[in-house]
């Protein structure tokens, strides 16, 4: 009885070993998607009042956890049953974040200054439905996100036991959710930890110089992850068209992987942005 207990708890301890070795080599191949996870959703959980901040945080971060619950067991299936089907998903969402990309760069080079009574009346739009659209938006851009996750900590375990791929895959998926939104919290709440430094301070010495800092470092960040964002939205599109099908991954081989993903990814965008505008128009017409 008690050797038996003892073999189980053996078993359990080999398992453990292979899950993390297994998990390493996943966490490795994933650390570019999950930069680019950071920066595309660092930039999407910003742009609220200081006291919504969290709450916002929050709630895509529970959204990223459903789409992982969903993902997991659904890519888990699929690579069991139907394997094929894990491609066509995949570039599916490649067209979606590379119409994500693609449109704000459209908005930027395109967007027209509004009148003042405009800007007025659009002031007045609630902001919860506001919040919620940008919420939504988040939530569904981490799940596109999370596919091309959980898909390469799949690959990198295919050749393993089942019990071994669904404690791996599970494992990088939670560590992914908690790993970026933690991250993506410390950003956005730069600015109250310097106003807290520099009250606590009083505007004087080391810790007012290091408040003053992160205030004014945090408009400077959002920025940046605003534009890299942007481009990692392009690129991880890009680079799902490239691996995923064959005429784009044989496609000018003497390219960097990068541009060649880039132009991809905005090539992509572009149709999108053609294909919805104009249908956007044409069902208006269609309508008047």
């Amino acid at each position: 009885m008690a050797s038996g207990f003892f073999a189980i708890l053996d078993d359990i301890g080999a398992l453990m070993d292979d899950v993390s070795v297994a998990a390493k080599v996943a966490t490795r191949k994933t650390a570019g998607i999950l930069g680019d996870d950071l920066a595309v959703n660092a930039e999407k959980a910003t742009g609220f009042l200081s006291s919504r901040e969290i709450p916002v945080l929050w709630a895509i971060t529970k959204g990223s956890l459903v789409n992982k619950l969903i993902i997991v067991p659904v890519a888990l299936l699929l690579n069991l049953f139907f394997p094929a089907a894990i491609k066509v998903i995949l570039v599916l969402g490649g067209f979606y974040l590379a119409y994500e990309g693609v449109e704000k760069i459209v908005e930027y080079f395109f967007h027209r200054s509004k009148q003042g009574h405009k800007v007025i009346k659009e002031a007045e739009v609630d902001a919860a439905d506001a919040e919620k659209a940008k919420v939504k938006s988040a939530i569904t851009t981490d799940f596109i996100l999370s596919i091309e996750i959980v898909i390469i900590a799949l690959g990198s375990v295919t050749e393993k036991s089942l019990a071994i791929q669904i404690v791996t895959v599970s494992l990088v998926a939670l560590l992914a959710t908690v790993g970026v939104y933690g991250i993506v919290a410390l950003i956005v709440r730069m600015d109250d930890a310097g106003y807290k430094l520099i009250k606590r301070s009083d505007n004087k010495g080391l810790l007012a110089t290091l408040g003053n800092l992160l205030v004014k470092a945090l408009p400077v960040i959002i920025k940046l992850l605003s534009i890299v964002g942007t481009v990692a939205l392009i690129l991880v599109a890009g680079g799902i068209f490239s691996h995923n099908v064959a005429y784009f991954h044989h496609l000018l081989p003497n390219v960097p992987a990068i541009i060649k993903e880039f132009a991809l990814g905005l090539a992509a965008g572009l149709v999108m942005v053609a294909i919805l505008t104009g249908g956007k128009k044409a069902f208006a017409l269609i309508r008047s």
